[in-house]
């Protein structure tokens, strides 16, 4: 069972964010995990920063944390710039990169940025994820498709090791890629109660869920983490993606839900992780896990 904190890199500053990622560090958490968009969701108006920028700085500013997204968006990427981007990182961090990628969640986020996909977005990743595999080999090759072509490209270093992938969605064609090419697989928590339909789809890809925390650190605060919890994340409240109690009682939901089969939780507090929030959940959840 691992744990990765799911810090959407909005509404804080470049200093509070390596705070957070430090002190997820020092409580036990395996990685860390940013979002990918190029305007904050459901929150305009409100600064965010660029995601391979983040994860380069958190990278640079820890010594052990798993760096990655949930997830990087295909259709913003040219996929040599993204490979080399990821080989950089590979390389910067001591092999502690991860790519997470999807294929977009948000069509309207596309169509106002003005960039374009002509076709199906699963098929473009589909493509992108080829065209990465090839261009991590070392090797010269010629690559002709239908969004993607190729010709005589290599890109040197190779990393330093094979760069895991995870893909996240739940769609029948993003499963054919999972299977493919991943060597994890994030379900969207929307879709958490669809786990054991679609884990045989998965082939060897181990399954992640994002998880939304809230942590009870005392329990004359139930209310108010409670009310909270469901002002800010209420689509999920009636889901297993959200748990919410106190160190016990989490550790009860999570694992149940480690039985169901998740092997990596991205924890999203309802919070956004404030470091006595990170530094509890370490102690009393993930050391009770053996996270």
């Amino acid at each position: 069972m691992e744990f990765h904190l799911f810090l959407p890199q909005m509404r804080m500053t470049m200093e509070t964010i390596v705070d957070r990622a430090r002190a997820a560090e020092a409580a036990g958490f395996g990685g860390i995990a940013f979002m990918d968009h190029l305007a904050p969701p459901n929150a305009d108006g409100h600064p965010m920063f660029d995601a391979m920028a983040t994860a380069g700085w958190v990278a640079a500013n820890t010594s052990r944390l798993i760096v990655g997204h949930l997830v990087l968006c295909d259709p913003f990427r040219q996929p040599a710039v993204l490979a080399k981007d990821a080989v950089t990182l590979d390389h910067a961090s001591g092999g502690r990169f991860e790519l997470g990628i999807g294929s977009g969640s948000v069509a309207s986020e596309l169509t106002r940025f003005g960039i374009e996909v002509d076709g199906k977005r699963v098929d473009r990743l589909a493509e992108t994820l080829d065209v990465l595999k090839l261009l991590w080999s070392g090797e010269q090759f010629d690559y002709e498709g239908r969004f993607h072509r190729l010709q005589g490209a290599q890109q040197l270093p190779a990393p330093t090791r094979a760069i895991p992938i995870l893909i996240g969605g739940a769609g029948p064609r993003t499963m054919e890629l999972v299977a493919r090419h991943a060597d994890w697989w994030n379900l969207p928590g929307n879709d958490a109660h669809r786990l054991a339909e679609l884990r045989p789809r998965a082939g060897g890809a181990r399954p992640s869920l994002q998880t939304i925390v809230g942590y009870v650190a005392d329990e004359s605060r139930r209310e108010e983490v409670t009310a909270l919890a469901t002002r800010r994340f209420g689509w999920a409240a009636s889901g297993p993606a959200m748990v919410v109690g106190t160190a016990p009682e989490l550790v009860d939901q999570l694992s149940a839900l480690a039985d169901s089969g998740v092997e990596r939780f991205y924890t999203w507090f309802t919070d956004f992780a404030a470091p006595d929030t990170i530094k509890g959940f370490g102690a009393e959840v993930i050391g009770a896990l053996g996270g």
